[in-house]
């Protein structure tokens, strides 16, 4: 008997979702003019009405190849002819040949995986992978960071409209300026374990690390005996040009978003042999994930690895002309204050908060696709698939730039023009 799902109308599903999964996501969305994801190709999203939107959004960094890509598609599907989901009692080739792929790609050292499901759950590892590692308690984080919102990754995510609602979370952590590397040296001691930071920090609005500051961050770690965690959930896979972004060797990686090929929910925390002979060397099963290392989702990342690596030249070359775009319309707009980032990864820092929000309402009719960052709604953020074409990029940035423009004749109408 073949399976036929119900089709939904959009007020029905709009009307569930408000009931049944985020009443106040909804209403924000509904705000919005979001309609009803129906079919996505490429860059682009085609809603329940057959409204087409550019995928400037990118699902904050999982759409590196776009939306359905052949190859992994094609990986996924030939591998669900053999097993989907590992039987965990055995030895998994497609785990082992992506484990082996990825420490070929790595930074020197970094030479073993874990493989879970979502880039919290990296974090998370690599958090616990730290402590047992080091035998001490304290982990350092950078102001500004985000890594997660399940109770370790939180804890290291500084910021209090996150965190304060769940509380009390984990204990022993501190925070510092992003950047400041002084700051870092007064905070790392003998009972720190870890440092944990982004190459370029993505939630807290597209801010890029200055220049030695990771470089500083591994000597200041190296000293004191910590270990230095960096963050390349949203970074990783070509996604800034460098299929890593990361300048130095780290002793743990975290790794998501694109790994799963835009197909299947895959991450990994990558690190160090020594570490994981000091978590496993005991107990073998001291940390587990019971969908982690799945072989669709292997194959998948077996697929993606290959495709980020071929796409990661035109990303860097279609970014770096997208972000000279967006620069050029920053300082024209009084709305705008700038435009910063690497590759294909951007951020369109706005004058106001709400100038961010009511600039995509006015994108989404106009066929534009993109979202402010969570720790920061003042910037935009701009995470196409490295797969764009200058043609798209071109549309993108008309679009953005009569959305802007509309913003600012609404505000004029108001008497509130900047």
């Amino acid at each position: 008997m073949r399976f036929v799902p119900l089709r939904l109308s959009r007020d029905e599903t709009i009307a569930l979702t408000g009931r049944h999964l985020n009443p106040a996501l909804a209403k924000l969305m509904a705000f919005a003019g979001m309609g009803v994801e129906a079919r996505g190709e490429g860059c682009w999203v085609t809603d329940d009405e057959g409204h087409r939107l550019l995928d400037c959004l990118g699902g904050y960094g999982v759409f590196s190849l776009g939306h359905c890509p052949p190859a992994v598609v094609e990986a996924v599907r030939a591998q669900l002819d053999d097993m989907a989901l590992g039987c965990k009692a055995m030895f998994s080739e497609p785990a082992a040949r992506l484990a082996a792929r990825l420490a070929e790609l790595a930074p020197g050292g970094v030479e073993c995986a874990f493989f879970c499901n979502s880039g919290a759950e990296a974090v998370e590892a690599a958090l616990k992978f730290a402590r047992s590692a080091t035998g001490r308690p304290k982990l350092v984080s950078a102001l500004g960071g985000y890594h997660g919102k399940t109770l370790g990754a939180l804890s290291v995510t500084p910021k209090a409209k996150y965190q304060d609602p769940f509380r009390p979370l984990l204990a022993d952590v501190a925070s510092v300026p992003f950047g400041d590397a002084s700051a870092l040296a007064g905070a790392i001691d003998g009972e720190t374990a870890a440092f944990i930071v982004e190459p370029i920090q993505g939630e807290g609005g597209i801010h890029l690390a200055p220049e030695g500051y990771l470089e500083e961050a591994r000597r200041i770690c190296d000293e004191a005996g910590a270990l230095l965690i960096v963050d390349e959930v949203q970074t990783g896979l070509g996604r800034t040009g460098p299929f890593f972004a990361t300048t130095v060797e780290p002793d743990l990686m975290c790794l998501g978003k694109a790994l799963g090929g835009g197909v299947m929910p895959l991450a990994a925390v990558m690190g160090k042999r020594w570490i994981w002979e000091k978590v496993f060397g005991e107990n073998p099963l001291a940390h587990t994930s019971t969908f982690g290392a799945s072989p669709i989702a292997c194959s998948a990342g077996l697929a993606a690895v290959e495709g980020c690596l071929a796409a990661s030249a035109n990303g860097a070359e279609v970014g770096a002309w997208l972000l000279g775009e967006l620069q050029a319309l920053a300082e024209a707009s009084p709305l705008l204050v700038e435009a910063r980032g690497r590759g294909m990864m951007i951020g369109v820092e706005f004058a106001a908060d709400e100038l961010a929000e009511l600039t995509v309402a006015q994108m989404i009719p106009r066929g534009l696709l993109a979202a402010y960052t969570l720790n920061n709604p003042r910037v935009m953020r701009f995470e196409p698939p490295l797969i764009m074409t200058m043609e798209e990029a071109r549309q993108a940035v008309e679009i953005f730039a009569e959305s802007v423009a509309a913003v600012q004749a609404i505000l004029k109408d108001l008497g509130l023009e900047p």
